[in-house]
């Protein structure tokens, strides 16, 4: 007798700009609030210390508010905090996670005369039909201006209080997307395109320029990682080589501008 299937829950909050939650991300904030360390809190997921910043930095970023509180140490050293707002997010997961497979464990039994090859087609066009971006950096926000140029569209996002972000895109590309003002939007980095400065008194053509302090620098032979926490909370990661990190005095808690061209911004949207 063919054992039944059995689907398992491996819930995902969604937004209007795609997957904020998932229960890899959910067991990190958890951690945190039990260790009081990103650090400690990676080893017990398991996850690699960079990218647990790297999914800090992707919640921070995503969320109307900060879920972690982080105060810079170095690598071994700092600590970290939920804030109530990120304990009640893991609550809420938690108690959703219960109906869901409460829900899925009634499918199942529902399931068992159901051919297995349809069910294995179903969950190769779930599969095909996630999308995931190599971007570094992922922002989201509403359109605050959308400028007509010519063939292109200047298009201003609003980041937080104190920083827009401002892309440029063609009209086609603009009306694909159906764009107007006050509709949210994902808007995407690549790391390799933001450059940093630390004088102020530098003047750039690039439209995109967000202040913060340096977070976590992680270094490699020939590159480090640069990230940048904006006052806001939420964060912006570089790609710079050693030599220019050497040459610009970046290291935690220093104050530095991430800079990059609106024709480097990719904006996406989810219907």
């Amino acid at each position: 007798m063919m054992t039944p299937t059995r689907f398992l829950a491996r819930m995902s909050l969604d937004t209007d700009l795609g997957t904020a939650f998932s229960d890899t991300r959910i067991r990190l904030l958890e951690e945190i609030q039990r260790k009081g360390s990103i650090n400690q809190a990676a080893k017990a997921v398991p996850m690699s210390y960079k990218a647990a910043w790297d999914a800090i930095d992707i919640l921070n970023n995503l969320a109307p508010e900060p879920l972690v509180l982080r105060v810079s140490g170095g690598r071994q050293g700092g600590g970290s905090q939920l804030t109530d707002y990120g304990r009640r997010i893991v609550a809420m997961y938690r108690a959703l996670e219960m109906e869901y497979q409460s829900t899925l464990d009634r499918l199942s039994e529902r399931l068992q005369d159901t051919q297995g090859g349809d069910i294995q087609s179903f969950q190769k066009l779930m599969q095909r039909m996630s999308m995931k971006s190599s971007a570094r950096n992922q922002f989201s926000g509403p359109i605050t201006e959308l400028r007509p140029d010519g063939i292109n569209y200047e298009v201003q996002i609003r980041l937080d209080d104190d920083n827009p972000i401002v892309a440029i895109i063609t009209k086609a590309s603009a009306e694909n997307l159906n764009l107007e003002v006050g509709k949210e939007v994902f808007a995407m980095v690549k790391s390799s395109s933001v450059m940093l400065t630390t004088d102020r008194r530098i003047r750039l053509t690039a439209r995109n320029q967000l202040w913060g302090e340096v977070s976590a620098v992680h270094q490699g032979p020939i590159n480090n990682e640069v990230t940048l926490v904006l006052p806001s909370g939420r964060s912006v990661t570089s790609v710079v080589s050693t030599d220019s990190c050497s040459l610009l005095g970046i290291a935690p808690g220093v104050l530095a501008s991430a800079f990059f061209k609106s024709s480097s911004v990719i904006i996406a949207t989810y219907e």
